[in-house]
C-alpha cells in the first residue's frame, strides 16, 4: 500500500506539472503573465519569486496548477475594507501591498481599502491611519507586489499583460500547449521504456514465453514461435492471439504453431486471471520484441500513435453507444490501477504513466467548457465572429462546464469507490 501510494503521488505528480508546464512556458513566451506556477494543492509550504512569476510548493502532492494573469482562475484581490500596509518608493508609488495579517515584512502606511483599480490605472484608495474623514489615494507600480492573505507574494496584474489581451494565435497556442505536453511525455516515456525493457513489443503473431509458470512452455511453445490459430481461428497478431485465448479461462483449447519452416498443433488449458472485474485466460506468452535501434528510437511516436487510436476508438464508442459509468475512472480507478501497474515494477509503471499521459491529453481535448478543448472552442467561434464572446457569456458558459465536470467527477469517484472497495 505505501509503495502504491508513493507511486500515485510521483506518477499523478508528474502528469499534472507537465500539462501545466506546457500552458506556462507557452504563456510566457507569448508575454502572458504567469503569476503563479505551483506544485501540490492546499496551503503553501514555501515560495520562490523569479521574473514575475511566484513558485509555489503546496502541501497535498496532488497536481498543480498555473494562474495566469486575467484567467479564469484569477480571482480580484483586494476588496473593499481591507486593511492593507502599503510600501512606496522615492516617487511615492506603491511597490508593495500587504494583505496578510500573518506577514509584517516591512514598515508602511496603514491603509483600509475603500477601492482599487490595479488593471488599467493602476491605483489604491482608501482610509490612512484610520482616518476616514479623507479618502487618499496612491499610484501603484507596474510590477507591484501583492502579499497574499496567506502570505504568498505575487506581481500585480495590469491589463498589458493578462490573458485576453495576448493576440488570438498565442491564447490558443497557450491553450493547447497543455495537451501537447501530454503528448510530448507519453512519447519520451514510451520510448524509455523500449530501452529499459530491452525492445519494442510487437503486435504479431511471433511470441516470447515467461521463464516461469508458464502453460505455453510445458506444452511445448518456444520463444520465437509463431501461434497460427487458436481453435481454428486463425491468428496474424497478438490482438488476434489474446481476443482468441483470454475467452477461454479454463477451458482447453487447440493452437496452432510454426516453428521455423514446421508446424505443430497443441493442447493446453489457460488458467484463470482476475483483470480489474472480469477473468481471463492466459498461457504465459507475451508480444516478441523488436530489439533494434532503430525501433527503439522510434518506438515512442509508433506507440503513442496506436495508443492513441485506441483511446479516441473507445471514447468515441462510449457517445456513440450506451454509456456507462464504468466506462469512466478518476483519481480512485487511478490509484487502483497504480496497485496493479507496480506489481510489474519499472516497466509496468512506465506503461501506465504514458497510458495516463495520452489519456489526459485526449480527454482535455474533448470541447467541454472547463477543459482545455472547450477554451479552444471559444477561441474558434471567436475567430469566425471576428470578435471575443462577451464576458457575462463566456463566464455563465465556465461555470455550466465547470459545474458538470464536479458533478461528473463526483459520480464516477463514488462509483470507482463501489466497483474497487465496496463490491
Amino acid at each position: 500500500m505505501i509503495t502504491t501510494i508513493i507511486v500515485f503521488i510521483i506518477v499523478f505528480g508528474i502528469l499534472v506539472v507537465f500539462h501545466e508546464f506546457g500552458h506556462y512556458i507557452v504563456a510566457k513566451k507569448s508575454g502572458i503573465m504567469v503569476r503563479e506556477f505551483s506544485i501540490g494543492m492546499g496551503p503553501k509550504l514555501f515560495y520562490y519569486r523569479k521574473k514575475g512569476t511566484t513558485y509555489t510548493v503546496r502541501l497535498l502532492p496532488i497536481g498543480g496548477y498555473v494562474r495566469m494573469a486575467g484567467g479564469s482562475d484569477d480571482e480580484e484581490e483586494i476588496k473593499p475594507g481591507t486593511p492593507v500596509t502599503l510600501k512606496l518608493n522615492d516617487q511615492n508609488i506603491v511597490t508593495n501591498i500587504n494583505t496578510s495579517k500573518k506577514q509584517t515584512l516591512f514598515q508602511g502606511i496603514p491603509l483600509i481599502i475603500t477601492s482599487t483599480d490595479l488593471e488599467k490605472d493602476l491605483w489604491v484608495e482608501g482610509y490612512e491611519n484610520g482616518d476616514e474623514s479623507t479618502v487618499k489615494r496612491y499610484s501603484v507600480d507596474h510590477d507591484a507586489i501583492i502579499i497574499e492573505e496567506d502570505g504568498t507574494e505575487v506581481q500585480v496584474a495590469p491589463i498589458d499583460v493578462q490573458l485576453g489581451s495576448a493576440s488570438l494565435p498565442k491564447r490558443m497556442l497557450t491553450n493547447f500547449a497543455g495537451v501537447f505536453n501530454n503528448f510530448v511525455l507519453a512519447i519520451v516515456v514510451y520510448t524509455i521504456l523500449s530501452f529499459v525493457q530491452g525492445g519494442v513489443l510487437t503486435n504479431t503473431n511471433k511470441v516470447d514465453v515467461l521463464p516461469t509458470d508458464s502453460i505455453a512452455k510445458d506444452a511445448g511453445i518456444r520463444s520465437g514461435d509463431k501461434i497460427l490459430s487458436v481453435n481454428n481461428h486463425q491468428t496474424d497478431n497478438w490482438t488476434e492471439i489474446a481476443q482468441q485465448i483470454q475467452p477461454n479461462a479454463g477451458k482447453k483449447i487447440n493452437v496452432k504453431i510454426q516453428r521455423d519452416n514446421s508446424t505443430k498443433e497443441l493442447s493446453l488449458t489457460p488458467k484463470k486471471q482476475k483483470s480489474g472485474e472480469n477473468t481471463i485466460g492466459v498461457i504465459g506468452i507475451t508480444q516478441s520484441l523488436d530489439h533494434s535501434f532503430k525501433a527503439k528510437i522510434l518506438s515512442g511516436f509508433t506507440q503513442s500513435w496506436e495508443m492513441t487510436k485506441r483511446l479516441v476508438l473507445a471514447i468515441a464508442s462510449m457517445f456513440s453507444g450506451h454509456f456507462s459509468l464504468n466506462d469512466l475512472g478518476g483519481p480512485v480507478a487511478i490509484f487502483a490501477t497504480t496497485s496493479q501497474a507496480t506489481k510489474f515494477g519499472l516497466t509496468g509503471v512506465l506503461s501506465f504513466l504514458a497510458f495516463l499521459s495520452l489519456n489526459l491529453g485526449i480527454v482535455n481535448l474533448i470541447p467541454i467548457p472547463g477543459l482545455d478543448g472547450g477554451k479552444l472552442v471559444l477561441n474558434i467561434i471567436e475567430a469566425i465572429r471576428r470578435k471575443p464572446i462577451s464576458e457575462n457569456t463566456e463566464t455563465v458558459i465556465t461555470l455550466i462546464g465547470f459545474g458538470f465536470l464536479m458533478l461528473l467527477i463526483v459520480l464516477v469517484t463514488w462509483n470507482d469507490i463501489q466497483r474497487y472497495f465496496l463490491h
